[in-house]
């Protein structure tokens, strides 16, 4: 689905107006999801980036989509600012030069390959999110790492590592799906 530029405004506004609530009250937004077209009540997910002179700040987001994208958005803001484990709390004095960005997750599709040159060879950089899964560990990232990763093979590495497994490590058992997301803001 494609969203107008009135839809992206709004899900920026909103996750501008998370972020402020959170540093004013140290809680959630509230998320009235009449005050929203019906465009921005489907049931969504999205990852929120934060980032400060070009460097990352923060970044949560759901892979399943479980709640309606407003509050997804919102909720995201949040911990994104207040809640990624990577970073101390976001702060007042932080606030002005922050930049979000949204991405909005396309669901997931199951990958099929039987070496780690299959799946290297279907990667498509720019383009593909990758969810890497192997027993109980996961991670992800997102099409905008292929930004600062553009070779498939240390994409893999990297991610192997996000989910707490070794950059060289290979199993039949292994997983992987692949996403496309829009990312605005």
């Amino acid at each position: 689905m494609s969203w107008t530029e009135t839809e992206k405004t709004q899900l920026l506004a909103l996750a501008r107006q998370s972020i402020v609530h959170g540093l004013e009250t140290g809680g959630q937004l509230p998320v009235d999801l009449d005050d929203y077209p019906e465009a921005l009540r489907q049931i969504r997910a999205t990852f929120i980036t934060l980032e400060r002179g070009g460097q990352l700040r923060g970044c949560i987001g759901m892979l399943e989509a479980v709640r309606p994208l407003a509050q997804d958005v919102a909720e995201n803001a949040f911990a994104a600012a207040f809640r990624d484990p990577r970073f101390p709390p976001l702060s007042n004095g932080e606030l002005a030069d922050l930049e979000l960005h949204i991405s909005i997750l396309n669901p997931a599709t199951a990958m099929s390959f039987d070496t780690e040159a299959a799946l290297i060879a279907q990667l498509r950089p720019g383009i593909d999110g990758v969810i890497l899964q192997e027993g109980g560990r996961r991670g992800t990232f997102l099409p905008s790492v292929w930004d600062d990763l553009p070779d498939p093979k240390q994409f893999l590495q990297h991610l192997k590592q996000k989910a707490g497994l070794p950059s060289n490590y290979w199993s039949e058992t292994i997983k992987a799906y692949r996403y496309t997301t829009e990312m605005f803001g």
